[in-house]
């Protein structure tokens, strides 16, 4: 039986082998086959570094030549990476095996379909869980599809650099931890052709992670890094996760840019290039972002997160780039998919082209203090979001939508609270002006939610 739990809102990822094993993703494979009719086509596959990814890519790609297509295989890459060679090779389809961030018993397939659209709950990934279930799958092909090795590392490191240029940008020391995943195979050939020095940190490729879990997103798995840059005098630091498709920034104090501020970065360095371009951002980022893109005379433009909200809203708009707070950074000439490799090359020639630190560079462009995200666990999502809601209706100045979850915003501070796509959580983002209102206003809300 098909644990059917698997089938998240953006990707599939389970625990191997317990709901997540060779005979599900080999069924996996006969159901895209079939749902974006690529028999006789060619499907794009790749792995991460898990321990149980060389096992689930091959029973995957079993499935897809069993149900009559060819496969390219490019073996250990970055998530954006495989994205790249769908776009660059104009594939009809794509197939990442990897769980991203999660711990080392997961994994999972990030897919795609020509022109490295992404396949989500809504979009594709329900189609295949159902053609799955009814056991509607395709019969074993007359003539079964053949498999192709090749190395995409060489041509994807030439994309990433042409989003920058090189040319009289100052000597950095940048400190990069790979934390055992994908950036340890990717970045050392991109690195070869830049005046920057790294200095690697678990570049080695392990899927048992056994320095740190491949998850950034939380502060204790970026204490090293931190300590390493000020140690080093590095210029900033970098963390990947798992399969590189997300960055976090370290400035050369030690400090976390959290990653709407970092996409903040990156849209300021989009701006000076493309004047007057049209930038997303979902809306639990900082209001710094939207404001500096204004500034800059940009369009901003914003959005729900999500990546299967967030690309075709890129398309729709031609947006050069988009940003999330949760680190995901995505670039039109990317084929709107999100990369962490480009989004720190972005970062590192903004910095190159200035004579002082990072933080220098985000201080004129940040004047708020913000909460961090902070969940807690409520028994009804909905009843405890009206009641938050219904207490500020009464506050005439408080402007109230409804594009992600709640936000409420009452003119010096503003929150966003949210449930969780998976748990039993609401997520609470608060900003304000000055240090004291944010605290304040924080501890109300929680007082709010968890009574």
């Amino acid at each position: 039986m098909l644990d059917e739990s698997i089938f998240k809102a953006y990707d599939i990822r389970g625990v191997y082998p317990e709901n997540l094993d060779e005979d599900v993703a080999r069924d996996i494979g006969r159901a895209f086959v079939k749902h974006l009719e690529l028999s006789g086509s060619r499907v794009v596959v790749a792995r991460d570094m898990r321990l149980s990814g060389e096992a689930l890519e091959k029973a995957f790609i079993e499935g897809v030549t069993q149900a009559g297509a060819d496969v390219l295989d490019l073996g250990l890459v970055s998530t954006d990476a495989l994205y790249f060679a769908v776009g660059h090779l104009e594939e009809p389809g794509g197939a990442m095996v990897t769980a991203s961030h999660n711990p080392k018993d997961y994994n999972g397939f990030k897919l795609c379909r020509e022109d490295a659209i992404a396949l989500s709950g809504e979009a594709g990934l329900g189609e295949i869980r159902d053609l799955i279930i009814s056991g509607n799958l395709p019969e074993p092909a007359e003539y079964p599809g053949s498999v192709e090795e090749t190395d995409i590392a060489v041509d994807y490191a030439k994309h990433c650099l042409s989003f920058i240029d090189t040319e009289g940008l100052r000597p950095l020391k940048i400190v990069i931890d790979a934390g055992n995943g994908m950036a340890g195979k990717m970045v050392p050939p991109i690195f070869e052709q830049l005046p920057f020095e790294y200095v690697p940190m678990y570049f080695e490729l392990d899927g048992s992670f056994p320095n740190h879990p491949p998850n950034p997103i939380e502060p204790e798995n970026v204490e090293e890094l931190q300590e390493r840059v000020v140690a080093e005098g590095a210029d900033f630091g970098v963390a990947f996760d798992g399969d590189a498709d997300r960055c976090f920034i370290i400035d050369e104090k030690g400090t976390t840019i959290s990653g709407d501020l970092a996409a903040t970065l990156i849209a300021k360095n989009v701006l000076e290039k493309e004047p007057g371009a049209t930038i997303l951002y979902s809306a639990v980022c900082s209001k710094a972002f939207p404001e500096l893109v204004e500034r800059e005379g940009g369009k901003a433009i914003r959005t729900k997160a999500g990546h299967s909200i967030i690309k075709p809203q890129m398309r729709k708009h031609d947006a050069a780039f988009g940003g999330e707070h949760s680190a995901h950074f995505y670039f039109r000439d990317n084929y709107f998919a999100d990369s962490g490799i480009i989004a720190m090359l972005t970062i590192a020639e903004l910095v190159g082209r200035q004579e002082g630190p990072i933080s220098e560079l985000l201080a004129p462009i940040d004047p708020y203090v913000r909460s961090g995200e902070i969940n807690s666990e409520v028994e009804d999502q909905e009843a405890t979001l009206k009641k938050v809601e219904d207490h500020f209706s009464q506050n005439e100045e408080a402007k109230i939508d409804y594009l992600d979850g709640l936000t409420v915003d009452c003119g010096d501070w503003w929150f966003n609270l949210r449930p969780s796509n998976t748990e039993p959580l609401l997520r609470l983002n608060v900003e304000a002006g000055d240090k004291e209102v944010m605290e304040r206003k924080r501890d109300e809300l929680l007082g709010l939610i968890r009574q």
